[in-house]
């Protein structure tokens, strides 16, 4: 995935947003934590129709109250994500698995574009009996691990964190660049869902600390949300093409991942809970 090598001086700020208030030791264990974001918590404040969960440092007494926000921090960036949320159009809460980002080199120096956790529904994990006991580079290196991830017919999301501003076209320009080379014919059924996808993007300018959230429900299905103002509460677009679906996942956990330090993540996190 390239982007554009011309960043304005504004990208220098690295400092996405930071309003986490928990750490855990051990995040990518949290699975059987009951500690979940509901989007219709009585902590909601409403900012611009866009619903917000704040959460404080000490849980409430009120037995309604979701208590603790447990968090992870993805290290390269300081990106802070949620352990469990809940997103529009999911039938239950998602648990993050792992964390990594996404970097480009110009001029030999890294310049970092995004963060980027992977969260999926718990009941995945039942389903990969078959890994019991493998390494973290065993997994990683098992490209059947992460297709077996895909095609369970639950909910996995991909949320990505801007650490700095980029224009719609450019995002969008660099993630088709990813894409087009895992379709090698698309049908018109992919086309119009490319265009859906690219209509997202453009002209849309995505400030730094922007969610984009790519949920699969099915192996066929990915329902898009972007939020510049904390999670989201609707769905953006949905994308109806098994071709397109597949290659964004492809992108990120397949071969040639465009984030080696995501895929590194989940595979040590799977290495943990299945062993």
């Amino acid at each position: 995935m390239c982007i554009s090598s011309q960043f304005p001086s504004k990208f220098l700020n690295l400092n996405p947003r930071n309003n986490f208030p928990t750490k855990l030791s051990h995040p990518f264990l949290a699975f059987h934590k009951s500690h979940s974001l509901s989007l219709s918590s009585p902590f909601s404040l409403q900012k611009n129709n866009v619903t917000e969960t704040h959460f404080t440092s000490k849980a409430s007494s009120s037995s309604s109250s979701v208590g603790t926000a447990d968090y992870t921090e993805e290290p390269a960036t300081k990106v802070k994500f949620y352990t469990s949320l809940s997103l529009p159009g999911c039938s239950s809460s998602l648990s993050l698995l792992g964390t990594g980002y996404r970097e480009k080199v110009f001029a030999i120096i890294g310049v970092k574009v995004y963060a980027a956790g992977l969260y999926v529904n718990q009941s995945i994990l039942s389903t990969l009996d078959a890994w019991k006991g493998w390494s973290a580079v065993q997994i990683q290196d098992d490209l059947s691990m992460f297709k077996s991830i895909f095609e369970v017919p639950l909910e996995k999301s991909l949320q990505i964190v801007l650490v700095r501003d980029v224009d719609g076209k450019t995002f969008w320009d660099a993630l088709d660049e990813a894409i087009s080379p895992r379709i090698k014919a698309p049908t018109p059924v992919d086309e119009s869902a490319l265009s859906i996808f690219r209509s997202i993007f453009q002209g849309r300018p995505l400030n730094k600390g922007t969610f984009i959230f790519l949920t699969w429900s099915d192996p066929s299905r990915m329902l898009v949300t972007v939020s510049s103002d904390g999670l989201p509460t609707s769905i953006d677009a949905t994308i109806e093409s098994e071709n397109v679906a597949t290659a964004l996942f492809d992108v990120f956990l397949g071969d040639a991942s465009v984030s080696p330090s995501l895929k590194t993540s989940v595979a040590s996190s799977l290495a943990a809970i299945l062993k």
